[in-house]
């Protein structure tokens, strides 16, 4: 993708969806770090369907203590990965009500301190919850940075650098959203839906799929 094509890419995007949001369900940012914390390896739909009565039931740090290995662990069994996560979370609640008086910490350092929270968490932490313009690399952005040309990247780290270095200052805040929302939706790992995307005029991936298909009918 050319520089000069990335300002209409985003401006497109940006267009069909002025105010995108997390498809995860919550009503305060402990709510918020949780539902991101148990996503890991599970769709945002099987998330929401475990934390409506987690949360309903536990919507504080010390609330969740509360539950006890077990009783969290009851209330997540259908998310993937359910018992490491629950200990990840448990722990991160005695941490958060231990050393932040039951708060989510706004600094990134803190929060990849806590069990269970790597970058791409606190990434999301920051910018859903704080309005930081970060970059949360999950594989659906991976995908659509290196398929599309935006900014291609051997790892994670490699993709959100360069995704913060191209994309326009007044994108940044939404823009790991509208990415994350066309690869689920669009730019699918399998058959990506090139013929009905409305950024396809600036993709690398589509312009040698279409290039590619003008050459075999030549």
């Amino acid at each position: 993708m050319k520089p000069e094509d990335i300002e209409p890419f985003f401006a497109v995007l940006a267009a069909a969806n002025p105010q995108p949001r997390s498809e995860l369900e919550y009503t305060s940012v402990f709510e918020l770090l949780a539902a991101v914390l148990l996503s890991a390896q599970t769709t945002d739909a099987g998330v929401n369907k475990a934390t409506r009565r987690l949360f309903a039931e536990a919507p504080t740090p010390g609330a969740m203590l509360a539950l006890g290995r077990e009783g969290l662990e009851q209330r997540i069994r259908t998310i993937g990965l359910y018992r490491s996560k629950a200990a990840h979370l448990l722990a991160t609640c005695r941490i958060l009500v231990e050393q932040h008086g039951g708060e989510v910490p706004r600094e990134r350092a803190a929060l990849e301190r806590l069990p269970g929270v790597g970058r791409k968490t606190a990434n999301v932490v920051l910018n859903v919850a704080f309005g930081e313009p970060t970059m949360a690399v999950d594989t659906h952005v991976f995908r659509v940075a290196n398929r599309t040309g935006l900014a291609p990247g051997r790892n994670p780290l490699e993709v959100e650098q360069a995704l913060l270095r191209r994309v326009p200052e007044r994108y940044l805040r939404d823009a790991h959203h509208w990415l994350i929302l066309h690869g689920r939706y669009v730019c699918t790992a399998r058959s990506p839906h090139c013929s009905t995307c409305a950024v396809s005029a600036w993709c690398d991936y589509a312009a040698s799929t279409i290039g590619a298909g003008s050459a075999a009918a030549d």
